[in-house]
């Protein structure tokens, strides 16, 4: 039912640095190895709406709703916005101390989660990969379908996580040279703006 077609097919896109990945690195850096986890955590909890209404019809819907498509998009596009600008205008330092409590670690989740949420991308992405892998007259599609997404969240989260315990390793570095800060906090900001501004042009 996993075939090796589906598991290559998901890592490619699982892989591929977009809004969850930025965030994930950047909380990573930021915040330390557990804020990192965190993040990959509320990315991957993002995917559920999308799963959900995938199976409930309501991805088709929304697919062919261009009012419906549109008003997720904009506010998708608002909230990564938000988020360049708040990243732009924090100039406070990297710190190697920085653990998160449990009200950040909550903030984290949530942010990352919403991150997901308004993409979307992921029901359409959902709509038009996921049933291609079910067997074809499958006695219950529906539970292959649930399999399926349970495997590409579960590489997401994999994944997601590496990649914040990656950034994490090289925080020492970032943080003895103010310069590095200010590099990376920018770019950060310059990426989820690109990403919603990406997102404001794109077509249905």
């Amino acid at each position: 039912m996993i075939s090796v077609e589906f598991f290559i097919t998901s890592l490619i896109v699982v892989l591929i640095p977009g809004t969850g990945v930025i965030f994930t690195v950047s909380t990573g850096i930021t915040q330390g190895r557990k804020a990192g986890v965190y993040a990959a955590l509320g990315c991957t909890a993002g995917i559920i709406p999308h799963l959900l209404a995938t199976i409930l019809g309501l991805a088709a819907i929304m697919h062919t709703s261009a009012l419906a498509f549109q008003t997720l998009k904009y506010a998708g596009v608002a909230y990564l916005l938000y988020i360049a600008y708040a990243t732009w205008k924090d100039t406070s330092a990297f710190a190697l101390d920085n653990t998160p409590s449990r009200s950040t670690a909550l903030t984290l989740v949530v942010k990352a989660l919403l991150l997901n949420i308004l993409n979307p991308k992921l029901t359409i992405f959902f709509l038009a990969f996921l049933p291609q892998f079910v067997t074809t007259n499958a006695a219950n599609p529906l539970s292959q379908l649930l399999l399926l997404s349970g495997v590409f969240m579960l590489m997401t989260f994999g994944v997601f996580v590496v990649y914040g315990l990656l950034a994490h390793a090289f925080r020492k570095t970032v943080i003895e040279s103010e310069p590095v800060q200010a590099w990376l906090r920018r770019s950060f900001a310059a990426a989820f703006a690109g990403l919603g501004v990406h997102l404001a042009f794109s077509e249905k």
